[in-house]
């Protein structure tokens, strides 16, 4: 929940002259949607689990794809610890987005207090089979390890080997396999690199560092 109108233009100037052969998505709050973002692709932050109807603050995902947006994340860390969300309401809202044309980037992970118990793996997989709907095609998938998130900690490389493998197998057994998967908890442009270099990590899920164009672009260009 940061920034403005104008923020985004000039972060799309900002990018316009990056040279990267890399897909960028920039998932902005829904008042940002709309706006010409030139080869950079626009998402969401979240959708409603419902396709319309009364339900006032709400914003669907066919509204969303009515502004042009391509993307949407759902099942975010902070929607789970704030609102509560579940695998089964993440699974909901990716339905909608897909049954809109957009491409849900699903997220996964497990809470500090869920490491500690020794339930990483258990966390990971039943959010990757109980969030992604049955038969879904096009889906993004993002690792998100909660307890690193806003803490400026970053997992060894690995955990998130581990990590992205598990997804990676799992997503196969569901006939999934060349899935994309994200990573995404502390990201910057001093370890973007040497994560992407880690095995199934196809991508990165970038939080405070994409505020800002001197902190995002180095990440950009940093990965190949």
């Amino acid at each position: 929940m940061n920034g403005t109108r104008t923020g985004l233009t000039e972060m799309v100037h900002a990018l316009a002259d990056v040279e990267s052969e890399n897909t960028v998505i920039l998932c902005v709050p829904y008042t940002m949607l709309g706006l010409e973002s030139g080869r950079v692709a626009l998402g969401a932050q979240d959708t409603s689990a419902h396709d319309h109807g009364a339900y006032t603050g709400e914003v669907s995902a066919s509204m969303i794809a009515d502004t042009g947006a391509k993307y949407v994340i759902v099942g975010h860390s902070e929607r789970r610890q704030y609102h509560g969300e579940t695998n089964d309401i993440v699974r909901q809202k990716a339905a909608v987005a897909l049954a809109n044309g957009l491409t849900p980037i699903i997220c996964v992970g497990e809470t500090m207090d869920e490491k500690q118990a020794g339930k990483t793996m258990e966390i990971i997989e039943s959010g990757v089979r109980e969030s992604i709907p049955t038969d879904a095609r096009n889906v993004i998938v993002a690792y998100e390890p909660r307890w690193a998130i806003g803490a400026g900690l970053t997992p060894t490389d690995a955990e998130i080997a581990d990590a992205h493998k598990l997804i990676a197998d799992t997503l196969e057994s569901m006939g999934m396999g060349g899935t994309p998967i994200l990573y995404g908890a502390s990201v910057k442009g001093t370890n973007a690199a040497q994560i992407m270099s880690i095995p199934n990590v196809d991508g990165v899920l970038v939080g405070g560092a994409s505020l800002k164009p001197d902190d995002f672009i180095p990440i950009i260009t940093s990965v190949k």
